[in-house]
């Protein structure tokens, strides 16, 4: 195919009546192609798909008077960024619901400060008496109180409203007595399966703080908005993304609900990004086989790539599954706690058999060493077909011998290096100076040939690529300690993490992911290169312009 697309290329250069719809020149263009630096002097660009990349005097035969011309001005041009995982779906319910997130995502830095916000926020927003008042991204890590939040502290401000403050893991909440009364939980309450609901010192009282599976109950809470409604803030989500130079994005956990909003959006041409949605395997049996839920297909600009499964919590929230116990206890102060799987394992395998036996690609939620245990194992129990790319999302807190597993039987993780800053210090505390210091060993995987991609996992951390490159490459805590200097990423790997790599995980790297004759035009611009920024600096970088398609989407350009 590349022959053919590069023969074309050669045509086009014998008869300039084609011409161009196109040119970009003038600054650093990364193509992302190979394992070394590789950059060319122009891209030309014809009905939305790249027909050359090269040098600058070739693309320049190729133009003609009706040809736009882009001057990057010294700017950097690279492949479309590529979402490898977050929640796009969340985000655009995030409305009517309060930050309460700490520096630099917010400003809470108290408990006395969260419940102040939602105080402010429950009038400027306008909430009904009887509406729920959510808040999100509460991390008590940040609290000078040095403690969780309980229902208690909920209570003085709101004693009647129901009160939902989620855990900005977004694998935990805190609710008000209003709130857990409005979802049915009592002292009697018995936590579901891969749940818990934490208690008082009576061992009874729930005290506001529920984790994982018990997050179900409270669907009353997190009900989202009419439809319509939806997909109006699903326009300024899209615009966040473009913004910040994905030209890909993902819903990496998708009910019925959203994947009807986002099938609804593609049919009604609402779509400016491609997105990639991944739906959740507690609604399996509702979608899967299901006509009117094609799984690895376009429709539009909406693909559904496969399945998601959580199989464990967050290490920050200490419900990630782990084989050696956390240092300090479990969230509810438990002994020797090493957290549960969502599903027992022969649950977990029953289900990722189902999935796989339907053709289905595996997305799989494991931060714990135990629970990518469980992948390993019911990878290896399945025998799946050659090529099936399952991929472990976050792959957190690894062992130095599960990397060769997952070469061997072809598991590709998703790493989150943004932990290393967010919560480094945490893990530290949580796991040891060892294990803290392994957290996304995205160097190791990659020595190994797999293909690992990065992400962010909006909005549990800001979208902005530039940050999760330095992550990568930095892997400085909040503190400044340097967490497994040896993990260290360069620039062009940190940035393939971003690119091809996902676009490979997607199924995707025929068409995007790498600038390259036939491939989609998708380029975003950077203020600065970051093959030759220091990596202190990288962070500063700033997204400048997205193109979709050969059409600008978004740019702060002059």
């Amino acid at each position: 195919m590349n022959k053919i697309l590069t023969m074309c290329a050669v045509l086009m250069l014998a008869n300039p009546a084609s011409a161009a719809d196109l040119l970009i020149h003038g600054g650093p263009i990364l193509t992302m192609v190979g394992d070394k630096p590789h950059t060319v002097t122009a891209v030309v660009v014809e009905s939305g798909r790249i027909t050359f990349a090269g040098p600058l005097a070739q693309a320049q035969r190729m133009a003609g008077p009706g040809t736009r011309r882009l001057d990057l001005k010294g700017r950097t041009l690279l492949p479309g960024l590529i979402d490898a995982h977050s929640h796009l779906a969340m985000a655009v319910d995030l409305a009517r619901r309060v930050n309460v997130s700490g520096a630099p995502v917010g400003t809470v830095a108290s408990i006395a400060d969260l419940v102040g916000k939602l105080a402010a926020e429950e009038v400027t927003l306008k909430i009904a008496p009887s509406e729920w008042l959510v808040g999100w991204g509460y991390d008590a890590s940040l609290l000078s109180d040095k403690r969780d939040l309980t229902r208690r502290d909920l209570d003085a401000r709101f004693p009647d409203r129901p009160v939902l403050v989620m855990h900005v893991s977004g694998h935990g909440a805190v609710l008000n007595s209003a709130g857990l009364a409005a979802i049915g939980v009592t002292p009697d309450t018995k936590a579901p399966e891969g749940g818990l609901i934490n208690r008082e010192a009576d061992g009874r009282t729930p005290n506001g703080q529920i984790w994982e599976s018990a997050l179900m109950l409270a669907g009353p809470a997190l009900k989202p908005p009419p439809r319509e409604l939806r997909l109006q803030n699903l326009a300024a989500v899209q615009q966040l993304y473009a913004k910040n130079g994905y030209t890909l994005a993902n819903d990496g956990f998708t009910s019925l609900a959203d994947l009807d909003l986002l099938q609804a959006a593609a049919t009604q041409g609402r779509l400016v990004l491609d997105v990639v949605a991944l739906p959740s395997f507690v609604d399996f049996k509702r979608w899967a086989g299901n006509a009117a839920y094609p799984i690895g297909q376009w429709q539009g600009r909406l693909k559904l790539q496969g399945i998601k499964i959580t199989q464990d919590g967050s290490p920050q929230g200490r419900t990630a599954f782990m084989s050696v116990p956390y240092l300090h206890g479990g969230p509810n102060g438990q002994e020797n706690w090493r957290a549960q799987g969502i599903q027992p394992y022969p649950a977990f395998l029953a289900t990722a058999k189902a999935a796989s036996a339907a053709g289905l690609q595996l997305f799989i939620h494991a931060n714990g060493d135990a629970a990518m245990d469980d992948v390993i194992n019911a990878v290896d129990t399945l025998k799946l077909p050659d090529d099936h790319r399952t991929i472990v999302i976050h792959s957190q807190v690894q062992r130095p011998d599960q990397l060769p597993r997952y070469a061997a039987l072809g598991i590709t993780p998703s790493y989150f290096t943004n932990h290393s800053y967010f919560w480094g210090d945490v893990h530290r505390s949580n796991f040891g100076e060892e294990r803290a210091a392994r957290i996304s060993p995205i160097k190791s995987a990659m020595a190994l040939g797999i293909k690992a991609s990065n992400h962010s996992d909006f909005i549990v951390t800001p979208l902005d690529p530039m940050f999760i490159l330095w992550t990568s490459m930095a892997r400085t805590t909040r503190s400044g300690f340097l967490l497994g200097p040896a993990e260290r990423l360069n620039a062009w790997a940190g940035l393939k993490a971003l690119t091809i790599n996902p676009a490979w995980a997607y199924r995707e790297e025929s068409r995007r992911g790498s600038i390259e004759v036939g491939k989609l035009a998708d380029f975003t611009l950077l203020s600065a290169n970051p093959l030759t920024t220091p990596a202190a600096r990288i962070r500063g970088i700033k997204v400048v312009g997205t193109m979709k398609e050969g059409r600008f989407i978004w740019d702060a350009l002059p």
